[in-house]
């Protein structure tokens, strides 16, 4: 289990242990632990949070699949999952639930996905068996061209819009400035902005966005189960 945020860790931890089929054998709190974990420990399945202090939980993901490509993860994250739910799944992840779930959903979707099958809440899988993805809740042609963008390049372009500073964002990400800016350079041009000013003012548009919030609550379901 790994979450950076211990009173998290705690619930998840009482959740789990006291049910009789899945036991919490291991804890972390960020991505250099969590990595040493799972190549430690090897347990039966991962649940993680994208939200980590010293890496990006997509990165995390990469590395997991690196050690064992057969490992079941769930991310568990506060995240939109109209957002991340698909860039999740292509880094390796089996599953998405949103924090708000709720315990009877954690817990059906680490069944599902210790049991092979891909888990996510009934509008994601309905936009994926589709192959519509986030482009089918688009709002402009810029939603549209953030599938341009790679999972760096958009994690940047998200801090960017929350308003951080390309220093602050270095120090996040644990890159140098140099790096940050080739990345805003190469977003720009993706997105066909034409300085760093209207990066900055579409980012923050965008973010507003998400944040005045994408409907939540949808029902999860297994994939397997949506057809």
């Amino acid at each position: 289990m790994v979450d950076d945020h211990p009173l998290m860790r705690a619930g998840l931890a009482l959740l789990f242990n006291s049910t009789p089929d899945l036991e919490v054998v291991a804890e972390a709190g960020n991505a250099a632990a969590a990595v040493g974990m799972v190549s430690r420990i090897k347990p039966d399945v991962v649940v993680l949070d994208l939200g980590l202090p010293d890496r990006n939980g997509l990165e995390v993901l990469k590395d997991f699949r690196a050690l064992d490509p057969n490992l079941p993860v769930l991310v568990v994250s506060m995240h939109d999952e109209m957002l991340y739910a698909e860039r999740t799944l292509r880094a390796g992840a089996r599953g998405y639930v949103m924090k708000e779930a709720g315990g009877d959903r954690l817990l059906e979707a680490t069944r599902a996905v210790l049991e092979g099958r891909v888990f996510v809440s009934a509008r994601v899988s309905s936009d994926l068996l589709g192959n519509l993805g986030r482009k089918a809740l688009a709002t402009s042609s810029k939603d549209l061209m953030l599938d341009r963008l790679s999972d760096r390049e958009f994690e940047i372009f998200r801090l960017l819009g929350e308003g951080q500073s390309t220093r602050t964002i270095a120090e996040r990400l644990r890159l140098s400035p140099k790096t940050v800016d080739a990345h805003r350079a190469n977003i720009k041009s993706k997105l066909n902005l034409k300085d760093g000013a209207a990066l900055v003012r579409q980012a923050v548009r965008w973010n507003e966005l998400q944040n005045g919030g994408a409907a939540a609550g949808a029902e999860a379901i297994p994939v397997a189960e949506a057809e």
